[in-house]
């Protein structure tokens, strides 16, 4: 299959394209398609992290789960909505510690591509997911693609910032070698969980000071 995402993701990750389980996962949202189910996100922002974050510029990598199953919430980017869409409560809970951290007005906006422009890869576990059907995809093949992505990352970059927020996201950090790379873990930010370990976190003002000790740019977080 010919994925349509940045050049230097497709030679980072052309193994993987050409593996059986990634095929079945094409010929499966085939299959949906033609069944008339409706899949989120669009099939142009399937891939929106690799196209916003290319390999060679990330920094940052914020794993979410499960892409939004809502009308028109889905953008291919972990906790974005497109602009003009309304946050969802555990992205207003992301916005209210940004806030506490680092002193960011509350955005108006919950489109986070300027953060995916500046490096911050916001990569979910599964890249799709059926309308109204949260998790649907999740046993589709998706995870076992995006464990390849965190391990290549792992493998072959250095100083990255990997932030795991919820019980989910903290498994994937035996994926990464934490000898050469920066691992902050905290409770998801859903309204459920937020108040457990989420707020007051700092992940922000502390990912920006792992970039600065290692010469590099930091994340400028305002909308």
């Amino acid at each position: 299959m010919n994925v349509q995402i940045d050049e230097s993701w497709k030679k980072a990750l052309q193994q993987e394209f050409a593996k059986p389980y990634f095929e079945n996962i094409v010929a499966f949202l085939k299959t949906e398609k033609v069944q008339g189910k409706t899949i989120y996100p669009p099939g142009s922002l399937i891939f929106n992290a690799f196209k916003k974050t290319p390999f060679n510029k990330l920094k940052v990598l914020l794993l979410g789960q499960d892409p939004y199953h809502g009308k028109g919430q889905a953008m291919g980017l972990s906790f974005s909505v497109p602009k003009g869409v309304r946050p969802p409560p555990s992205l207003i809970n992301i916005f209210k510690e940004l806030h506490d951290d680092v002193g960011v007005a509350m955005p108006s906006t919950g489109d986070l591509t300027p953060w995916a422009e500046q490096g911050v890869m916001l990569l979910n576990a599964a890249l799709t997911v059926r309308a109204g059907e949260p998790n649907s995809h999740s046993k589709l093949g998706w995870h076992q693609f995006t464990d390849a992505v965190i391990q290549k990352v792992s493998d072959e970059k250095e100083g990255i910032v990997f932030l795991l927020w919820g019980a989910f996201a903290h498994q994937k950090q035996e994926l990464i070698d934490q000898t050469k790379h920066h691992v902050l873990k905290a409770a998801h930010p859903s309204p459920y969980s937020a108040d457990k370990g989420f707020f007051g976190c700092r992940h922000f003002s502390k990912t920006n000071k792992f970039l600065v000790a290692q010469k590099e740019d930091p994340i400028d977080w305002a909308l």
